[in-house]
């Protein structure tokens, strides 16, 4: 897996301190592949943090093109975006994904959350 953190500008920028990025399972990265075999244009998935929840924080995963100051997480083409605000937040996380009777989704093991919601979207630091 290749990490790349860029400045503004798109830059490597070695400046930029990830001692300990999120990781992203094997699993999760299939299953992007699979989401992008199926669609008119590959996109890479993005994992930020935004205010809000239950639980004062809330998980923001969607389908995105990367930003200039994105870290990405690269395997086999398929990228993961986090932007630089949402970065100290998923330190040393684990982004998968699961399949369960009440549904497969791309879920956060996150060892900064201090508690987190029954659903696993808002957690609290």
């Amino acid at each position: 897996m290749r990490i790349l953190q860029g400045n503004r500008n798109g830059e490597p920028d070695p400046m930029m301190d990830i001692s300990i990025p999120p990781k992203v399972t094997d699993r999760a990265f299939a299953q992007l592949a699979t989401i992008n075999d199926s669609a008119p244009e590959p996109k890479a998935l993005r994992v930020g943090v935004k205010g809000g929840g239950c639980s004062g924080f809330e998980y923001d995963i969607r389908l995105d093109a990367p930003a200039a100051d994105d870290l990405v997480l690269e395997k086999d083409g398929q990228k993961v975006l986090v932007d630089p605000v949402s970065l100290p937040f998923l330190a040393d996380a684990t982004i998968d994904f699961t399949e369960e009777l009440i549904g497969a989704r791309f879920t956060i093991d996150n060892p900064n959350a201090s508690s987190s919601c029954g659903c696993g979207t808002s957690f609290s630091i």
